[in-house]
């Protein structure tokens, strides 16, 4: 029995077929070893290395020095004046560039290409410019401001201009975050949910907003980061008038004008660090937003 149980054994060993060789997956890119390398090394020329020596010029001040800098009352009035109008421009592109995204997505009309492609124009123009044009609408002389001025509203060289500039660069985030989005969601059950008698408000409320709200925090982290940094198209309607409408960045370029490198650093960090923690804030609500939809973070 013995005997014939391991030749029953060679049989089915020596009929069966020998396994098929693994063929290795052929990928466009390079090893994951190479790939890792060159990010992790273009990352840190870009990023970590400049963020790095801003730090260790910062350390050149004593906390008493550093502390000093950074809580003038002139750098405060700059802090609540760029944080709080890229706030608010921020909030306002959330509303208006999903309304902007939603009409391009969902309507058809004539010239929709061409106001497509004038989203996408502050990318293009220079922020100098930008200013300059803004500038001149919005002055009491301009083609707009001068309506406004003699009901005693005035939109250039104060924080309004402000917020209306960052409004300007930061609009096409938004629009560019949501609008493919927009694209991908599912219409059958937009349609399901009305045919279950859901009103216009129900749809959106339960069934679109969830799949947009993702797009709509990140575009508007994006567009609030941009606004935080933004200098060349504020400065020309802000009216740069001390603990009024003066600017963060601004502030920075003249404290490097006097050669004081040291204090322009520290205010600098001060702006990473704030902008770092908000930036932080927004992306754990949207982790855990796509937890609560149950979508793959």
């Amino acid at each position: 029995m013995t005997t014939l149980a391991a030749t029953a054994t060679t049989t089915v060993t020596a009929a069966a077929p020998p396994p098929a060789p693994r063929r290795s997956r052929k990928r466009v890119l390079p090893g994951f070893g190479l790939t890792l390398g060159y990010t992790l090394f273009y990352l840190s020329v870009i990023v970590l290395i400049p963020l790095t020596a801003l730090l260790f010029k910062t350390f050149t001040l004593s906390w008493g020095e550093f502390w000093q800098a950074v809580t003038a009352p002139r750098v405060l009035a700059s802090y609540r004046l760029t944080f709080g109008a890229s706030f608010i421009a921020a909030c306002v592109n959330l509303v208006f560039g999903l309304l902007i995204a939603w009409v391009l997505v969902r309507y058809r009309f004539p010239g929709k290409k061409l106001v497509d492609a004038l989203v996408d124009l502050p990318f293009a123009l220079p922020t100098a410019v930008a200013g300059i044009a803004l500038t001149a609408l919005l002055a009491g002389n301009g083609w707009v401001g001068q309506w406004f001025e003699p009901l005693g509203i005035q939109l250039a060289f104060n924080p309004n201009g402000i917020v209306i500039a960052l409004i300007f660069i930061g609009l096409p985030f938004v629009v560019r975050t949501v609008q493919p989005v927009l694209q991908d969601t599912e219409k059958e059950l937009e349609e399901a949910a009305t045919s279950l008698g859901a009103t216009r408000w129900q749809v959106f409320r339960h069934v679109i907003l969830p799949a947009i709200t993702p797009a709509l925090l990140t575009g508007f982290a994006m567009a609030f980061a941009r606004a935080v940094g933004e200098y060349g198209s504020v400065i020309f309607i802000a009216g740069n008038m001390p603990m009024v409408s003066e600017i963060t960045p601004l502030i920075i370029i003249g404290k490097l004008e006097q050669y004081d490198y040291a204090g322009a650093t520290a205010v600098a960090v001060v702006m990473l660090i704030i902008s770092f923690v908000m930036l932080l804030v927004i992306n754990a609500l949207q982790a855990w937003q796509r937890r609560h939809a149950g979508m793959p973070a």
